[in-house]
């Protein structure tokens, strides 16, 4: 049993932050669009950005912030325009717009900023800066459904979660939001996915704890393949909880935290896959028995981004074969007389040879919300697990009509 119990709130669960969420008109729709999250007092920070070199001004301007070591007020994320490849206009638009919410908060340690939308436009500061007075004076403890609300895009439903766990006497909490749905195949982090905590930390474990965390969540789901000029993941430490500080990775207290902040982080990753444009059902491969977990989870990915696999899954056809051709290609070299596969409580091969199994009964199993597909490649200690989900007919729609 984990040592945690989820709790209300969001990003605002944890001691000493509000958010909020509002209509700034950015998004065509007239839907909320306008984030912002708040601490009480200046936050240590960590980030994990897409390695893309096509990137939005966010992106780099934050990655300056983190660099500087400063401490962080705010985050700020808008929906609508993603401020990619919008040239010296967009970086002067990001600064700005950091500026103005510094303005508003009366306050001179930094903001951090994240935009999600359509790539090549420049933002609307025209609406942005009068949004900003009015985004602050929202601000509130209850507001982390607001602010969830307001960073989606062609998300159907709200990421959040929030966590708790006792250190010594003393509650820690971590919450975080996400959104994503398509665009989806992160290649450090993903889409935009924003934590708050109430521990102190220290800020180079912190960054340490978040990288690590990343790479076992959200760089291990893929909707689509495709990597965004926009991932990030940002991650707030604001020492507000009153427990002594976390200084040493290798202490229970340090373990502890990071199961909880790795746990928040999976939930959100696979509401984002669960969530996919055009999905019918998330998708959780399990690879076992490589040499490491690094080669686990990717081959693990690999198999989670396969088309084939994807589009089987969503026909409800058992083809097993597809998963195979998946691992073989994955980079990661095995004996393919070693490789076992299983589709839920069905084996399909086993040492390399194929096996006899129900197909109508595994093909209404591929009816399931979650489809569990374990695959073996060894006899390693390798374990790792990705996430993802079918590929519809709607997702061709979804994206063939995005900016029409």
């Amino acid at each position: 049993m984990a040592d945690w119990q989820e709790v209300s709130g969001g990003v605002t669960a944890a001691k000493g932050y509000r958010a909020s969420g509002i209509k700034a008109g950015l998004k065509p729709s007239g839907a909320p669009d306008l984030a912002l999250i708040v601490s009480d007092v200046g936050a240590i920070a960590a980030g994990v950005f897409t390695t893309s070199c096509v990137r939005a001004a966010c992106v780099d301007f934050n990655r300056q912030v983190l660099e500087s070591g400063s401490l962080v007020k705010a985050i700020l994320c808008n929906a609508g325009q993603a401020n990619a490849s919008t040239g010296e206009e967009g970086w002067r638009n990001a600064v700005e717009t950091a500026q103005l919410v510094q303005t508003a908060l009366e306050t001179e340690e930094s903001v951090l900023v994240a935009s999600t939308g359509v790539i090549g436009r420049q933002l609307r500061m025209d609406l942005i800066r009068p949004a900003i007075p009015q985004v602050v004076a929202a601000l509130s403890v209850d507001g982390g459904d607001a602010a969830a609300k307001a960073i989606i895009t062609t998300d159907l439903v709200t990421k959040a979660i929030a966590l708790e766990a006792d250190f010594d006497g003393i509650p820690i909490r971590v919450g975080g939001i996400s959104k994503g749905s398509g665009m989806i195949h992160p290649n450090m982090a993903t889409m935009l996915a924003f934590v708050t905590c109430d521990a102190a930390v220290a800020p180079t474990l912190w960054q340490e704890m978040v990288s690590r965390a990343c790479d076992r969540s959200f760089n291990q789901i893929t909707v689509d393949g495709d990597t965004s000029t926009n991932d990030m993941l940002l991650a707030l430490s604001n020492g507000q909880s009153g427990t002594p500080g976390i200084l040493e990775a290798e202490s229970p207290t340090a373990q502890k935290l990071e199961a909880m902040l790795t746990e928040v982080c999976i939930y959100l990753a696979k509401a984002i896959a669960r969530d996919g444009e055009g999905a019918t059902c998330l998708i959780e491969i399990t690879v076992s028995g490589a040499s490491d977990q690094a080669a686990a989870r990717q081959v693990a990915k690999t198999i989670a981004g396969s088309s084939l696999v994807k589009s089987a899954v969503f026909g409800r056809d058992p083809n097993w074969g597809r998963i195979a051709a998946a691992a073989g290609r994955s980079g990661i070299v095995f004996d393919q007389t070693q490789l076992d596969i299983q589709l839920g409580d069905f084996v399909m091969m086993s040492q390399g040879t194929p096996q006899t199994f129900d197909r109508n009964a595994a093909s209404n199993y591929l009816k399931s919300p979650t489809v569990q597909i374990k695959v073996k490649i060894g006899n390693g200690a390798g374990e790792g697990t990705a996430w993802g989900c079918d590929l519809s007919y709607d997702y061709v729609k979804i994206n063939a009509e995005y900016t029409t």
